[in-house]
């Protein structure tokens, strides 16, 4: 599986590192943040036990809130 289906892994729960192995080149794993929302304008990121908002402004800016 390739990085450009990320728009599958919310509904398999999948994480990125498990589709690219970002330690196979010492690179840290690096994606578009076109790939990362799959077409929809916010995302919902679960850390532990804390969810994160990552969305689009009107203005095109990506903002991260708790």
């Amino acid at each position: 599986m390739l990085v450009r289906d990320m728009k599958h892994l919310n509904k398999q729960k999948i994480s990125p590192s498990a589709v690219v192995g970002a330690s196979q080149s010492g690179n840290v794993l690096r994606i578009t943040s076109a790939e990362l929302l799959a077409g929809q304008r916010e995302l919902v990121i679960e850390h532990g036990a804390e969810e994160y908002r990552l969305r689009i402004t009107s203005k095109g800016k990506l903002i991260l809130t708790k």
